[in-house]
């Protein structure tokens, strides 16, 4: 029986449009529909963003190693799972006014504006770092068989496990919103995430010993910190938000 695919009008035989890969039966949109588009199509409550977040606090860089060597169908992908993270994050910080930095007055930046920049594009802010974590990362671990692109997805899957393990942690910020104590839970948050850099690195290069893995993942976070410095001075002076 040949079936008009109702999505690209191509004539077939079979489950699926032999053109576009369309199902030959299409569901009525009811909440029926809807509720499995979410399930699937966003969240994935069988595998997707929960099988992903689990991988990455258990075995963070072995899953990431076998992602990238093809053992994808469960995960979430990578950076699907940074803006979903990251905008939830953003929207939180947004809607609770959390603010990290303590104003002075000879200050050259008025960090309430960049505060509530960095809110309102927390996702973009987030995406935009994971290259220059990566130049850091490919330097130091150039000789270990991964392209530049491999070692962006590593890195974009490490911004997810920082991101949710920030969502674990906000209620902390909340706590301590708008007092000196901010700036010690954010110096907290910081040492975790070094630790999660750390571990996953450790894991994903096990091709060497834990110590050179350990120091040259040192090395690169130093890399990139002089590298995200440097933009960040750049982008603040062109868009007129840190004085001369």
């Amino acid at each position: 029986m040949e079936i008009t695919c109702k999505n690209c009008h191509q004539t077939y035989k079979g489950h699926y449009c032999n053109n576009c890969g369309q199902p030959a039966e299409t569901h009525k949109i009811n909440w029926h529909f809807l509720w499995h588009d979410i399930q699937h199509g966003l969240l994935h409550f069988d595998q997707g963003i929960p099988y992903s977040i689990k991988q990455l606090f258990t075995r963070p860089g072995h899953s990431v190693r076998e992602f990238i060597e093809g053992k994808r169908v469960k995960h979430f992908k990578p950076l699907s799972l940074v803006v979903v993270l990251a905008t939830l994050y953003g929207v939180l910080y947004h809607y609770f006014k959390i603010n990290l930095f303590l104003t002075t007055s000879d200050s050259t930046l008025n960090y309430t504006e960049f505060n509530e920049w960095v809110s309102t594009h927390f996702s973009w802010v987030t995406i935009a770092t994971i290259p220059l974590f990566t130049i850091g990362t490919y330097i130091c671990f150039r000789k270990q068989g991964y392209n530049f692109v491999e070692l962006f997805v590593l890195n974009t899957f490490k911004a997810s496990q920082k991101l949710f393990a920030h969502l674990l942690s906000f209620p902390l910020l909340i706590y301590f919103n708008g007092t000196p104590e901010i700036q010690k839970i954010t110096s907290l948050i910081y040492a975790i995430d070094i630790v999660l850099i750390f571990w996953t690195n450790i894991q994903f290069f096990n091709k060497m010993s834990k110590a050179k893995a350990f120091f040259l993942s040192l090395l690169s976070h130093i890399i990139f910190l002089v590298c995200f410095i440097l933009v960040l001075a750049i982008v603040l002076l062109l868009s007129g938000k840190l004085s001369d």
